[in-house]
C-alpha cells in the first residue's frame, strides 16, 4: 500500500466530525472491510459506491476514514450557497456539482479534476446519483459524473460495495432501527476500473456511456459477492418502467 496518507493525523475539520459520527455509526453497525489495501493511500481517486439507503453515507464515510482518507463526497451546488453548511463543505473539501449539461460545467468537472489532484484527495461519488429504484437493491442505471470526473483527471475510479445497511435503516425508511444494535454490514473494495482505451475520446457521449457501464459492472459484480447471489441480467432503468429521474448527486 506505500505509505499511509495524512489525511486523518493532520488536524482538520474531520477531527470533531469523526468525534461525533464514528461512535454513533460504531453503535449502530459492525462495519466489515474486504480489499483495503485497494484504497489508495496516496493521490487523488474517485470512490464509487452503490447506494439503497440513506444511512449509506455515514457508513461509506465511516470505512474510508478507517483507512486513513478523509471522506469527501460530491455535493449538490446549491448547498454551498447556505450559511454555515457552504462554509462546512468547502473547509472538509467537498466537490460541488451542477445538474447542467452546459459547456461550463464541462469546464467545471476539469477544475474540480485537476483541483483533486493538486490536492492528493479523492472523492465519493455515487454512480446512481440517488438511491436505486431496483426492487431488490441492486445497483440501477448509472449517470455519468463520476466518469467524468474521473477521465478529465487521469483518476482512478474505485468501486465499492456495501450490504446490511438496509437493516439499520431501509429504503425510503424515516428513522433508524435501533435494536438490536451493531448490525452486520459488510464493505467489499474492488480493483480500479480500466478506463484507460477510452480517455482520448472522453468527451463523446457513447464513450461516457461505455466508461459508466464499466462502473456500474464492477459494482454490482462487487454486490454479487457480498450477497453470494446473482444481479438480474437487465440492469434497472427508471425510464423504462415510467419513473422520473431526480438524481441529487450526479449528472
Amino acid at each position: 500500500m506505500g505509505s499511509r496518507s495524512s489525511e486523518k493525523s493532520r488536524p482538520s475539520l474531520f477531527w470533531p466530525l469523526a468525534g461525533l459520527v464514528v461512535p454513533i455509526v460504531g453503535f449502530l453497525a459492525k462495519i466489515e472491510i474486504r480489499g483495503k489495501e485497494k484504497l489508495p493511500q496516496k493521490g487523488a481517486f474517485v470512490l464509487a459506491p452503490n447506494h439503497y439507503s440513506e444511512f449509506d453515507p455515514l457508513i461509506v464515510a465511516v470505512a474510508v476514514w478507517r483507512l486513513g482518507r478523509a471522506p469527501r463526497f460530491m455535493a449538490k451546488e446549491s448547498l454551498f450557497r447556505i450559511p454555515v453548511v457552504g462554509w462546512a463543505l468547502r473547509k472538509t473539501g467537498m466537490v460541488p456539482v451542477s445538474r447542467s449539461a452546459s459547456a461550463k460545467a464541462a469546464r467545471e468537472t476539469i477544475a474540480q479534476s485537476k483541483a483533486l489532484v493538486e490536492n492528493d484527495r479523492g472523492v465519493i461519488v455515487y454512480p446512481e446519483g440517488t438511491l436505486t429504484r431496483d426492487p431488490d437493491m441492486w445497483p440501477m442505471r448509472g449517470k455519468s459524473g463520476a466518469v467524468r470526473l474521473a477521465l478529465a483527471g487521469d483518476l482512478p475510479v474505485i468501486p465499492m460495495a456495501q450490504w446490511g445497511t438496509h437493516k439499520i435503516m431501509g429504503r425510503y425508511q424515516k428513522g433508524l432501527s435501533l435494536w438490536p444494535p451493531r448490525k452486520r454490514v459488510q464493505v467489499l473494495i474492488g480493483d480500479p476500473v480500466d478506463l484507460s482505451d477510452l480517455k482520448a475520446h472522453a468527451s463523446e457521449s457513447a464513450v461516457l456511456t461505455e466508461a459508466t457501464n464499466r462502473v456500474m459492472n464492477a459494482i454490482t459484480a462487487l454486490l454479487e459477492e457480498l450477497r453470494d447471489e446473482k444481479a438480474p441480467e437487465k440492469r434497472w432503468n427508471p425510464a423504462d418502467h415510467g419513473q422520473k429521474e431526480t438524481g441529487r448527486l450526479d449528472s
